[in-house]
């Protein structure tokens, strides 16, 4: 039986003890098909040790160090980067806060096991709720979206969070890698967009395949900030990443454009609206 190659991505900043918790959780997969790993993890300046640690666990592990100011998405495009030169079958974006269950690997590669192509995405949950995953888009007006999950089959979807994701080197030859039109958190529904419109299956894997936090909390500053910092948030990476996620919108949605636009600073000017609509 072939070997599969495949290459793990991964970026880090200051959470040794949930990057271990990952990286662990990783080394326990078990496979009926014989795969060779290696990772690659992009550490963002991390003060707390975590390129060390990760050395500890897997001492062959491909670590970078960044500038302090990658965030999630540039730290991932770097760790890509990087994976390319090299000869995998897959590529396999993890986020260093998941913990994987034992057959996370298996399942995934099962979806290739009758030549289908394209990407798997692996949905997560917390305390038996789902966290992360697929979903598809029901309304592209008003951008609605609702996740979708089996326990049983592979299902279709059109925008897939990398907290588990499995990219075949096909795809990545037809459509490259994470965009560097954003710099943190948008850049997984790019991808999954991208790949849709290019007539490449996005699919969720059946069952729950790890745990994690969903900690976005809110999409908004409430009233009880000044409108100083509702504006800062409002231009963040970490906040609703305006000018990136406008353009997100502009590439894959345009009908939604002038809603996008007015919602975006509606949370901003008018926060008392979600406050208390939304709450």
């Amino acid at each position: 039986m072939q070997q599969v190659a495949i290459a793990v991505l991964l970026t880090t900043f200051n959470r040794r003890d949930k990057t271990i918790a990952c990286l662990k959780s990783l080394k326990g997969q078990v496979t009926t098909v014989p795969v060779a790993i290696d990772i690659y993890v992009t550490d963002d300046a991390s003060a707390d040790g975590t390129p060390e640690a990760i050395k500890v666990i897997y001492p062959e592990a491909n670590v970078f160090i960044g500038s302090g100011s990658l965030f999630w998405a540039g730290g991932m495009r770097k760790s890509w980067g990087e994976a390319v030169k090299g000869n995998y079958d897959y590529y396999f974006l993890l986020n260093d806060d998941t913990i994987l269950t034992s057959n996370v690997l298996e399942v995934l590669l099962s979806y290739y096991k009758n030549k289908a192509t394209g990407i798997v995405v692996g949905s997560t949950a917390e305390d038996g709720k789902l966290s992360y995953g697929g979903r598809v888009i029901t309304s592209k007006l008003n951008f609605k979206k609702e996740m979708v999950f089996s326990n049983t089959e592979f299902l279709n979807c059109d925008l897939g969070n990398a907290n588990i994701m499995l990219v075949p080197k096909g795809v990545v030859d037809k459509i490259g890698i994470l965009s560097d039109k954003y710099t943190h958190g948008i850049a997984d529904y790019d991808y999954t967009l991208t790949a849709v419109e290019a007539g490449i299956n996005v699919m969720v894997a059946p069952g729950i395949l790890g745990t994690c936090s969903d900690d976005h909390g809110n999409n908004w500053k409430s009233a009880n900030t000044t409108l100083k910092e509702r504006i800062k948030y409002l231009k963040s990476p970490k906040g609703l990443a305006y000018n990136e996620y406008l353009y997100l919108i502009k590439k894959h949605l345009p009908q939604h454009y002038p809603v996008a636009f007015v919602k975006l600073w509606a949370k901003t000017l008018f926060p008392f609206l979600w406050d208390r609509f939304k709450n």
